[in-house]
């Protein structure tokens, strides 16, 4: 990973989706858990969406990517996209059988956090990029996809 703002020495860079859902809020607890157990480090998502260079070149750069997002809108790898950036592991909450609610209260359950967590170390259960990008909502932050 280059030397910029957001570079450590760890080598696989977490990004996760962080939307205003259960299932948003489940990837970056992920990712945050991920990141306190060694797996790599958790990554400013949105620094590369607002193409800051330092960012981008990062993400660039790094030797493993993993990319959590919480439903098949695929808002985490449509700014990946954007930037010509290819996750080398990408989950989907929702493709993992962690259903999208509609609450105000965003209650995220730990089981559902750990099921993300074991689909990014292994690599399992992932969806696809293409079907992940099929969805038809705009923003999918705030009810089913």
């Amino acid at each position: 990973m280059s030397k910029s703002c957001c570079s450590s020495s760890k080598q696989r860079m977490i990004l996760a989706c962080s939307g205003g859902s259960n299932v948003g809020q489940a990837t970056n607890q992920a990712a945050v858990e991920l990141t306190r157990e060694g797996f790599g480090k958790m990554y400013c998502l949105v620094g590369i969406g607002a193409g800051l260079q330092g960012f981008v070149q990062s993400a660039r750069d790094v030797e493993e990517m993993v990319v959590l997002d919480g439903c098949p809108v695929g808002c985490a790898k449509a700014i990946l996209d954007r930037e010509g950036i290819s996750p080398g592991r990408y989950v989907v909450a929702t493709a993992l059988g962690i259903e999208k609610v509609k609450d105000p209260q965003l209650i995220v359950r730990e089981e559902d956090v750990q099921r993300i967590k074991d689909a990014a170390r292994e690599g399992a259960g992932a969806a696809s990029p293409d079907s992940a990008r099929a969805a038809t909502a705009s923003c999918g932050c705030s009810g089913k996809a």
